[in-house]
């Protein structure tokens, strides 16, 4: 007995919502890269982030898609937005905001995805898995990472913690060693005071002379 597969020209209400959602995502990926305003293209990027984690629900990835939110919708983009107020970015309409590649860039990026349409739509023409719910769920992603990749997953939070290390080395400028320290004159070694200070203690012992 074979499995009847559902045709492509009678979607079922799960991929009518997908391909509504992957409109979105595309369409707010173009406004992204086409827009002249800093702040607008960082919050169509949220809106590109949230309906890629609104796909990854229809295909019951919940943990996926929680992972996407948390992490580039309630954090990189966020600490774009930060960066963007903090530095006082240029926040309206720029008229050098846009590359002057934009033709070569386009061509580039229609070819990237016309090859990536056509190698997916080739490998996966008459494949079909329905969609089971609970499949990407917590459970199961934990038990995995947590039994099968247990030694991958570790070395990898080790290496992220290196990098969160040195990042704060780097960043800090009264550690010794770091980005200007060397730049800058460290305190006597022999516990002598500085020149600035004995010049004071000169001006102040010659004003007592003087009076």
């Amino acid at each position: 007995m074979t499995e009847v597969v559902p045709s492509y020209l009678s979607p079922t209400g799960q991929e009518i919502v997908f391909l509504l959602l992957g409109a979105v995502a595309v369409g707010s990926a173009l406004l992204v890269v086409t827009t002249r305003q800093l702040v607008h293209a960082a919050l169509w990027l949220v809106l590109c982030f949230g309906a890629l984690a609104g796909c990854y629900l229809v295909l019951t990835a919940e943990f996926v898609a929680w992972v996407q939110v948390l992490i580039y919708v309630g954090a990189v983009v966020v600490l774009l937005l930060f960066g963007i107020m903090l530095t006082r970015a240029p926040i309206g309409r720029t008229a050098d905001l846009d590359s002057g590649n934009r033709v070569v860039a386009a061509l580039v990026a229609v070819a990237t995805a016309a090859l990536l349409v056509t190698v997916v739509v080739d490998a996966f023409r008459t494949a079909y898995m329905p969609l089971v719910p609970g499949q990407g769920a917590a459970k199961e992603l934990g038990a995995s990472v947590f039994s099968t990749w247990v030694l991958p997953f570790e070395a990898l939070s080790v290496l992220l913690l290196a990098a969160l290390i040195g990042a704060i080395v780097l960043s800090r400028t009264d550690i010794p060693g770091g980005p200007s320290s060397e730049g800058k004159a460290g305190p006597p070694e022999d516990g002598s005071p500085s020149a600035g200070t004995a010049r004071q203690y000169g001006e102040s012992s010659d004003q007592d002379g003087g009076h």
